[in-house]
């Protein structure tokens, strides 16, 4: 737990009163003044110190209270275990003067307690946040307040310039209820970045084409990962991966060092498994092991670093909101890349894979440029078929939230494991993000699916599929959805133009209790691609009981393939170039 500062906790007495920022309008928007008040409800007034920061800041507050009173709350958000989140409030702020508080009140948007009167009496760690949004000017004329990537990965938690409060131990009860002051004295500091090794390489570029579409200077990285005695061989060019998937620390998997013996073993509620953390170390190791040994052949691997305003990463495609980043990786990222560190460079010789997000992009990247690529290897994919988007169908469905029958209505679920114990719903998800942030400004799953994949609405930000309150689809977004970005009808309506192009290439992964219902969205895919003429002659395999993310080992279980994506496919990679290889290419200088 962070102590850098010091908090002032004041308790305020019923009927004080504070300045409070001017706002806009629910939900959770800061709203323009509050007049001196018996108090109704718990209430909390956020400040920052004077001369901290700009004159006056934009963005959100977020304010977590946590029963949990051994771990910082912001430390503890997450949407793929909500049942261990704390409860988080949100309000936008505009303008924000230091030494003046805003007050969150009733107004504010929460999960899952929808309002702060809501919250049971008890005793909380409470902590206060703004993550801040910056003035985008956009290339089309548009005016947006998002919160730019700062290399942390678009997490608002720890990202550098937001600031937050210490800390502190409350007692709340909603039949007494009182205003508790928290002060923003914390700002998180820069990322360090990256220093290059024998094996891992890091690049950074500007985009032209995202730079005009933003308004601003915007950059793509990568880490690659070069071959053994890559320095020593400058003759021989190398086959390209690229490992997709969301915004990369660093190469994944890969561990020069062997296992530390001092590490305390923890324990994965996920896999069923006592220490985990040593098995990835060993994994690692291993990896490393594998990729210097003799037999082994010579190829790059790549990591993508593309966060954006609205997420971790951009999904690798040209979309309405984020811009063409599909064409700036792949025109822009991917040929300098290859220039720098002597890739091949034809098309036979690149490959994509990854899992979950990078399931999708992967996909995607081969369907939208498929000359590009000689194969794509999608591991429990995001929904490729949007008639299964997670559990919901966007084409027939008219409510997100609720399977409605004749009089009993069912919550639709978002997450479970492979018993089929449900731990949050479709309203619960979003309504989580919808405390994070307005306008698709959450940094979530579900806002980014929105902003990738959808229309820009008349307000500049994401077109919405549905309304995060009700849960109500939009019939004329879904439709948008359809036509640009449901990959499994995007394949059979183009397949007369495609079907040269992806013959062979196409292999999906998925495990039967996924955990986000991706198998769903396969299940469907699976349907339209076995009735393609010509046929696919792709692949596609599910895993017996696997929960997120199986990626197609049928021997190992899914703790440890997840390991592998860098080898598992290379058997299928290397018979794919050496059957496709036009005469006279390089096979020959790469495997040293």
């Amino acid at each position: 737990m962070e102590t850098t500062k010091t908090l002032a906790l004041v308790v305020l007495c019923l009927g004080a009163s504070l300045g409070a920022a001017s706002g806009t309008a629910d939900p959770g928007r800061a709203p323009s003044g509050h007049a001196a008040s018996p108090l109704r409800a718990n209430t909390f007034a956020v400040s920052y110190p004077v001369g901290r920061g700009p004159q006056a800041l934009d963005g959100r507050i977020i304010l977590l209270l946590s029963p949990d009173l051994t771990r910082e709350p912001r430390a503890h958000v997450s949407p793929d275990e909500p049942l261990d989140s704390p409860y988080i409030f949100g309000l936008n702020v505009e303008g924000m003067v230091g030494g003046h508080a805003v007050v969150l009140d009733e107004g504010a948007f929460g999960w899952p307690a929808r309002k702060l009167s809501q919250v049971p009496a008890g005793d909380y760690l409470v902590q206060a946040v703004l993550n801040r949004y910056e003035t985008y000017h956009m290339g089309d004329g548009r005016t947006l307040k998002l919160a730019p990537d700062k290399g942390e990965g678009q997490q608002w938690a720890s990202k550098p310039g937001n600031l937050y409060s210490t800390p502190v131990r409350a007692h709340l009860d909603p039949a007494h209820p009182v205003r508790t002051a928290l002060e923003l004295g914390n700002e998180i500091g820069p990322i360090t970045p990256k220093t290059d090794s024998e094996f891992i390489r890091h690049i950074r570029i500007k985009s032209e084409l995202l730079s005009q579409f933003w308004g601003r200077d915007v950059y793509l990285g990568a880490h690659v990962l070069v071959p053994k005695d890559f320095d020593k061989h400058p003759e021989a060019h190398y086959p390209l991966m690229v490992f997709h998937g969301h915004y990369p620390d660093d190469i994944s998997e890969f561990r020069v060092t062997p296992p530390d013996p001092d590490l305390k073993p923890d324990y994965s509620a996920r896999f069923h498994l006592a220490g985990y953390n040593r098995i990835q170390q060993q994994e690692s190791y291993a990896f490393y092991q594998k990729w210097i040994s003799a037999d082994f052949p010579r190829f790059l691997v790549i990591e993508i670093e593309h966060a954006n305003p609205y997420y971790d990463d951009s999904y690798a495609v040209n979309s309405a909101n984020l811009g063409p980043y599909g064409d700036a990786i792949n025109q822009e990222l991917i040929p300098e890349i290859e220039k720098r560190f002597r890739a091949i460079g034809a098309g036979w010789a690149r490959f994509t894979y990854g899992g979950s997000t990078g399931g999708w992009e992967a996909l995607a990247t081969q369907v939208f440029y498929p000359d590009m690529y000689n194969g794509a290897f999608a591991a429990c994919p995001d929904p490729i078929d949007f008639r299964a988007y997670t559990v919901i169908n966007i084409y027939q469905d008219k409510n997100a939230y609720v399977l409605k029958g004749e009089a009993a209505s069912v919550e639709r679920p978002a997450n479970r494991n492979y018993l089929g114990e449900v731990f949050t719903t479709q309203r619960d998800a979003n309504y989580m993000e919808l405390a994070q942030g307005d306008l698709g400004r959450s940094g979530g799953q579900y806002d980014i699916w929105t902003a990738v994949f959808g229309p820009v609405a008349k307000d500049g930000y994401p077109a919405p599929l549905f309304d995060k309150i009700t849960g109500v689809i939009d019939p004329q977004v879904a439709a948008y959805w359809r036509e640009n970005f449901d990959l499994s009808h995007i394949i059979e309506r183009d397949w007369a133009r495609l079907a040269s192009k992806l013959r062979g290439k196409m292999h999906i992964y998925v495990g039967s209790a996924d955990t986000y219902y991706l198998t769903d969205g396969v299940y469907f895919a699976q349907e339209r691609l076995e009735t393609l003429k010509p046929a696919y002659e792709g692949t596609i395999a599910y895993g017996d009981r696997a929960e997120h993310c199986w990626n197609g080992d049928p021997k190992l279980p899914n703790a440890y393939s997840r390991l592998h994506y860098n080898f598992q496919y290379l058997p299928v990679i290397l018979k794919r170039i050496a059957d496709s290889a036009p005469a006279g290419a390089d096979l020959k200088s790469w495997r040293y």
